[in-house]
């Protein structure tokens, strides 16, 4: 018999990555790995991952409040509250919060594989004791991740 899930507000997997908070909101357990979700809340004034390309994996970025900043490419976009960011296979992107609120997005992934990957960066963080670059790097390649650094 399937099962549904129901997460409260105070209820998921939290992880913390440095300025950035993450609550796994649906692991890919639920949805038999179709589907990711979670909660990123990053801190004023701060960056998000080095700009990249996902190989296997669609992304979804709801802004809940607080104002992103995205870069595609070389392109910069703001997205306050109610903006609704996709990003398929192949394109380069990154966030970051300029603003002096918190950001909060709701965060998917199609299918469910990058779930593992902030509970990965987590694992490094405690291991290093600190989120570098290059560790970051390590991580993103376990999920056809790569960074971008070519845009055209």
């Amino acid at each position: 018999m399937n099962s549904v899930a129901i997460i409260p507000p105070d209820g998921g997997e939290v992880i913390e990555l440095g300025p950035a908070r993450v609550r796994i909101l649906e692991d890919g357990g639920t949805t038999a790995h179709r589907l990711g979700i979670g909660e990123i809340t990053l801190a004023p004034h701060s960056a998000g991952p080095p700009q990249h390309r996902h190989a296997e994996h669609d992304e979804g970025f709801y802004v809940v409040s607080g104002t992103a900043r995205f870069t595609v490419g070389h392109d910069e976009y703001e997205a306050p509250p109610g903006t609704l960011v996709m990003v398929p296979p192949g394109v380069p992107h990154t966030f970051a919060n300029p603003g002096d609120e918190p950001l909060v997005m709701v965060n998917t992934f199609t299918p469910d594989l990058y779930v593992q990957y902030f509970r990965d960066l987590r694992d490094a963080t405690t291991r290093d004791g600190e989120l570098t670059g290059p560790a970051t790097v390590r991580v993103m390649a376990r999920y056809a991740t790569t960074p971008a650094t070519e845009y055209d």
